[in-house]
């Protein structure tokens, strides 16, 4: 199978999409399919992946997998280059390339190329709906948010209901759009599965030695964009008080954003800056060390439609304190693999100081995290899922074909 995916987000942007988009790449390539990238250019960045197309040959007969469309290198709270869609040299590429399914990540911009794409090749076009997109509209300037909320939802709405099929990362997102008045029947629940190999040979004593935490101290983690949709202020609210009452206790942050500033002066101004770490973006080879260091996993965002560190998390065995949002609900199983609370900051402090104290019930967490996404949460199971899918819009499509 030849499948064509357009991102506005990808490599080396270390966040959600770009490695949804990268694991379930890598599955399908090790099936034997084909999968070619459109993405925007980011400006000194060479992919290492062995199937690119150097930008400076693009001849006929010898294309790559990973196209870069020209993009504005645009730098508001953080770098995320904006794709220009209408490039005269993708259209040559794609005019010759050959596809049997287009899968869009996003409505807009390289969505829209997706669009215009399907129409002229005849083939079936997927939309996976990644982001509820009402959480992230403080990154729009100017336009109050209210508008820009309402905007995007429908530009968003108008666009999955002309796909031939949406893919969202959990139930719960299934009917959060429906009720924003999405009408398309063929929606279905597929999440990001976890990259088994990212995760092998990990060294639980690298990043604690790191850091000089010891063996009888409690680590807690964060992975988290350091921005205002992640609820990443009021996670350190309950953790502050945690660490001022047990000095066996630290924190380390994964993950960088324009918070950082802030919430390394509320450390300091608190009087727990020597008991948290703020480790910034960690790469992909290396975040399985800072898991395996670590004892329990906390996170506060309510703007995840998945929420694939959580899954990464369970997986790395480590028992979870969400507060009970979107992505989290689906993942989490309450008082099995973990608590989800309240946004209350002693109901948050108190889940995560029964975990501390008790070593037994870590135990039990951890043990029924790492089966459950062994199950059900790696990237070749939720690859074959999303297979499947392909597969019956493909041949639904070949059907439309031969009535017309």
């Amino acid at each position: 199978m030849r499948i064509a995916i357009f991102t506005n987000n990808y490599l080396p942007n270390p966040y959600g999409v770009s490695s949804s988009i990268e694991s379930f790449r890598q599955e399908l390539e090790k099936l034997g399919h084909t999968v070619y990238i459109f993405a925007p250019r980011w400006k000194g960045y060479v992919d290492d992946n062995k199937n690119t197309c150097p930008p400076e040959n693009f001849s006929n007969k010898n294309f790559g997998w990973v196209f870069r469309y020209p993009s504005l290198d645009i730098k508001f709270k953080f770098r995320f280059p904006l794709p220009i869609s209408y490039s005269p040299k993708m259209d040559v590429i794609l005019e010759k390339l050959e596809i049997d399914i287009i899968h869009s990540q996003h409505p807009d911009l390289l969505g829209s190329a997706a669009m215009r794409w399907a129409k002229k090749k005849n083939v079936p076009l997927i939309f996976t709906w990644h982001t509820l997109y009402d959480q992230y509209v403080h990154f729009i300037p100017v336009i109050p948010k209210k508008i820009s909320a309402w905007w995007i939802i429908r530009r968003a709405r108008l666009y999955a209901d002309k796909c031939d099929q949406v893919i969202v990362p959990t139930p719960t997102i299934k009917k959060i759009i429906q009720n924003w008045g999405v009408k398309n029947k063929n929606i279905i629940a597929i999440p990001t599965g976890v990259e088994i190999e990212t995760f092998e040979n990990y060294d639980r004593k690298l990043i604690r030695a790191k850091y000089d935490i010891q063996d009888d101290e409690i680590l807690l983690l964060v992975v988290a964009r350091l921005t205002e949709e992640k609820n990443i202020l009021f996670l350190f609210e309950p953790i502050a008080d945690i660490l001022k009452n047990n000095s066996k206790v630290k924190f380390i942050v994964v993950g960088d954003g324009y918070l950082r500033a802030e919430l390394e002066n509320f450390a300091q101004k608190n009087d727990v800056g020597n008991q948290i770490f703020f480790a910034g973006v960690v790469l992909r080879s290396e975040i399985r060390n800072y898991y395996a260091a670590s004892d329990i996993f906390v996170f506060s965002s309510k703007s995840e439609t998945q929420g694939m560190i959580l899954t990464e998390a369970m997986y790395m065995n480590l028992p979870i304190v969400a507060v009970n949002a979107t992505g989290a609900c689906d993942i989490v199983l309450q008082n099995k693999t973990g608590f989800l609370v309240a946004q209350d900051k002693k109901e948050f402090s108190q889940a995560v100081e029964k975990l501390i104290e008790s070593k037994s019930l870590r135990e039990d967490f951890a043990r029924e995290a790492g089966k459950i996404a062994q199950e059900e949460y790696t990237s070749e199971a939720c690859t074959k899922k999303l297979l499947q899918i392909y597969t019956e819009t493909i041949e639904k499509n070949n059907n439309k074909k031969m009535i017309q």
